[in-house]
C-alpha cells in the first residue's frame, strides 16, 4: 500500500522570503492584542470576576441535565452561568456572576444562591445541595496574579530549557514565537468577548505545549544542517530546514485539528471557549514557529559559516564509532 503523502519530498517553498512582511505583520497582531486588551478588556469568568457557587447532587439521577441547568439558571437574568460536572457524573457545580453592589451587601450573594438552588428545585425535586458559596473579587484577583505567573513562567522555563538545549539565540527566538502566541490568543479572547476562565489558561499553556513543540522539531533539523552545511547562506539553510519539517508539522495540526472541528462545531457550550482556544493555537502556533522562530536567528546574528553548534554526548559517541576520536 502507498503511504499518504500530504507534502511531497521535493517541496521547496521559499519562506523567509516573505520573512520581513510576516514580521511587521506579527509585530502589527501583538500590538493591536494588547490594544484589544487594555481598551476592551477580557470577559473574565466567574473564576476571574468572582461569583456565587452552588453544587448540586441530582441522587435520583445517572447523570446531572447539565445542558438544560445551563439554560434555566441563565433565565434567572444574573449572567451566563457556568455548569460543570463536579466529582460524580450525577454532581455539578454551578457558578453565576454576580452584580457589583452585591459583593458589598451582607448575604445578597448567599440569597442569589439560594435563589438558584430553588428554581432548580422546583424543576427536579428531591436534588440535594452540598454547597452555596461566594467566591469573592478578592479571591478571583489571587486567581487572575496566579494565572499570570503560570504563563510567565511556562515561558521562561521554555526558554532556558532551549538555551540549553541549542544556544542563547534560540531561546531568544522562542521565547519571542511565544510571546505572539500567548499574545494573539488574549487578543483573540478580548476582540470577541470570549469568556476567559481558568479553562482557557489551561488552553493556553496547551498552546505554549504544542507551539514549543513545533519549535524544537525545527530548531533540531536546523541544527542538524548547521553542521552539515557550513557554507550555506542562513536563509537558505533556514528554509531547508523548515522543508524538511514541513510533512511533519503538517500531518500533526491536520490530526489534532480533525479531532477539535467536531467538538468546536458540535461540542458543549461550556467547552467552546477552551475549543476555539486550541484550535486558533494549532494555526498561530505553526505560523510562529516558520516565520518568528527561525527568521528570529537571522537578526539574532548567526552565520552558518562561524556557529559552531554545542557538542553533545551523543555526537561524541557517534565520532568515537566511526573513528574520528
Amino acid at each position: 500500500m502507498k503511504l499518504l503523502k500530504l507534502v511531497p519530498d521535493d517541496t521547496n517553498i521559499n519562506f523567509l522570503k516573505l520573512r520581513i512582511p510576516f514580521f511587521i505583520l506579527s509585530l502589527v497582531l501583538i500590538f493591536g492584542s494588547w490594544a484589544a486588551v487594555l481598551t476592551k478588556g477580557l470577559n473574565y469568568g466567574v473564576d476571574f470576576a468572582g461569583g456565587q457557587e452552588v453544587r448540586l447532587t441530582f441522587e435520583q439521577r445517572d447523570q446531572a441535565p447539565v445542558g438544560e441547568l445551563r439554560s434555566l439558571v441563565g433565565d434567572l437574568g444574573y449572567g451566563s452561568p457556568v455548569v460543570q460536572e463536579f466529582g460524580a457524573a450525577n454532581a455539578v457545580s454551578i457558578r453565576v456572576p454576580l452584580p457589583e453592589e452585591v459583593e458589598a451587601t451582607p448575604g445578597a450573594a448567599t440569597r442569589i444562591g439560594n435563589e438558584v438552588i430553588a428554581a432548580i428545585e422546583a424543576e427536579y425535586p428531591g436534588v440535594r445541595t452540598d454547597g452555596n458559596e461566594t467566591v469573592s473579587g478578592k479571591v478571583a484577583s489571587e486567581f487572575r496574579e496566579s494565572a499570570v505567573l503560570a504563563l510567565a513562567l511556562a515561558m521562561l522555563g521554555v526558554a532556558l530549557y532551549i538555551w540549553v538545549r541549542f544556544e542563547w539565540q534560540f531561546g531568544v527566538g522562542a521565547l519571542f514565537a511565544l510571546f505572539h502566541d500567548v499574545s494573539v490568543t488574549l487578543g483573540m479572547f478580548a476582540l470577541f468577548q470570549l469568556e476567559f476562565s481558568l479553562q482557557i489558561i489551561a488552553a493556553i499553556l496547551a498552546v505554549i505545549g504544542y507551539s514549543l513543540n513545533d519549535t524544537i522539531v525545527v530548531y533540531d533539523r536546523i541544527r542538524e544542517n548547521l553542521k552539515k552545511f557550513r557554507k550555506m547562506p542562513l536563509p537558505e539553510l533556514l528554509d531547508l530546514s523548515v522543508n524538511e519539517t514541513l510533512a511533519r508539522t503538517v500531518m500533526t495540526s491536520l490530526t489534532l485539528l480533525v479531532a477539535l472541528l467536531p467538538l468546536l462545531l458540535f461540542g458543549p457550550a461550556s467547552l467552546f471557549g477552551l475549543i476555539a482556544a486550541i484550535t486558533a493555537g494549532l494555526f498561530i502556533g505553526t505560523y510562529s514557529s516558520v516565520y518568528l522562530a527561525a527568521p528570529m536567528l537571522i537578526w539574532m546574528g548567526v552565520t552558518s559559516d562561524s556557529f559552531v553548534p554545542r557538542e553533545t554526548e551523543a555526537d561524541r559517541q557517534e565520532k568515537k564509532a566511526l573513528g574520528q576520536l
